[in-house]
C-alpha cells in the first residue's frame, strides 16, 4: 500500500470512526445518567464532541502505528472510557447491563444508518466512489465496534453485561479479571482467537440481520 493510498484510506475512515466512538461513549454516559449516575454528565462526557472522547494514545497513536506497521492488515485502538459509578445506579446489577449495552447498541444503530444512507445514495444514482465507500466503511467500523465490545470479558461491555447476568459469586470472580482483561483481550486478538471465533461470526450475523431488516426499503428503492 503506497503513501497516497494510505492517506486516502485514513480520510475514508476518519468520519465513520469519529462518529462511532463518540456516539458509543456518549450513549454509555446518557444511559448511566438515565439510571441514576450523573458522573459522566458532571464531567461533560455526555456530548457528541469527539475531542471529549478521544484518547491521544489509544484512539490516534496506537491505530496509526499499527496501520503503518502492518500496511493496514491489523488495527486496534480504544477511546477514553466514560466514567460510570455503578454504585450510584438505582439497581446496580440490573442497570449495569443497560449501561454496558448502550454503547454497542449505538454502534448497531449507526451501522443501520450507514446502510440506509448507502441505499439512498445508490437509489439516487450517486456514482462518486468516495461517498459510497465511506458508507461501507461506516457499516464496517460500527459492526466491528458492536461485535468486539460485546466480547464477554471485562473491561469490555460484554464482560460487564455478563457480570450483571451471572449469580453473585461467579460474577464477583469474573469482575476480578478486569484489571488484566485488556491484556488478555489483546493477546486473544493477536492470536486470532477473537477474530475467528467471535468477531467475524457475530459481524456476519449482524450484517445479515441488518439486510433482512432493511429488505422492505431495498425493495422500495430498487
Amino acid at each position: 500500500m503506497d503513501f497516497a493510498q494510505i492517506i486516502q484510506t485514513i480520510t475514508l475512515y476518519a468520519i465513520p470512526v469519529l462518529f462511532a466512538i463518540t456516539v458509543h461513549e456518549a450513549a454509555h454516559g446518557y444511559a448511566a445518567r438515565h439510571f441514576g449516575d450523573n458522573t459522566a454528565y458532571l464531567l461533560g462526557r455526555i456530548t457528541l464532541n469527539p475531542i471529549k472522547h478521544i484518547d491521544p494514545v489509544g484512539t490516534i497513536a496506537i491505530p496509526l502505528l499499527l496501520f503503518f506497521a502492518t500496511a493496514g492488515a491489523f488495527l486496534f485502538g480504544y477511546a477514553k472510557p466514560v466514567p460510570v459509578n455503578f454504585n450510584r445506579l438505582r439497581s446496580p446489577r440490573r442497570d449495569m447491563i443497560w449501561v454496558a449495552l448502550a454503547g454497542p447498541g449505538a454502534n448497531l444503530l449507526q451501522a443501520i444508518g450507514w446502510t440506509v444512507l448507502l441505499y439512498l445514495l445508490l437509489a439516487a444514482g450517486v456514482e462518486e466512489r468516495f461517498f459510497l465507500d465511506m458508507c461501507r466503511a461506516g457499516v464496517l467500523v460500527n459492526l466491528v465496534m458492536f461485535a468486539f465490545n460485546l466480547f464477554p470479558l471485562p473491561p469490555l461491555d460484554g464482560g460487564r453485561i455478563l457480570v450483571g447476568l451471572l449469580p453473585p459469586q461467579p460474577a464477583s470472580l469474573l469482575a476480578r479479571v478486569e484489571p488484566w482483561g485488556f491484556f488478555v483481550v489483546l493477546a486473544l486478538v493477536l492470536t486470532g482467537i477473537v477474530g475467528t471465533f467471535w468477531l467475524h461470526p457475530l459481524m456476519a450475523l449482524s450484517n445479515a440481520a441488518i439486510e433482512a431488516l432493511l429488505t422492505p426499503l431495498r425493495l422500495l428503492l430498487f
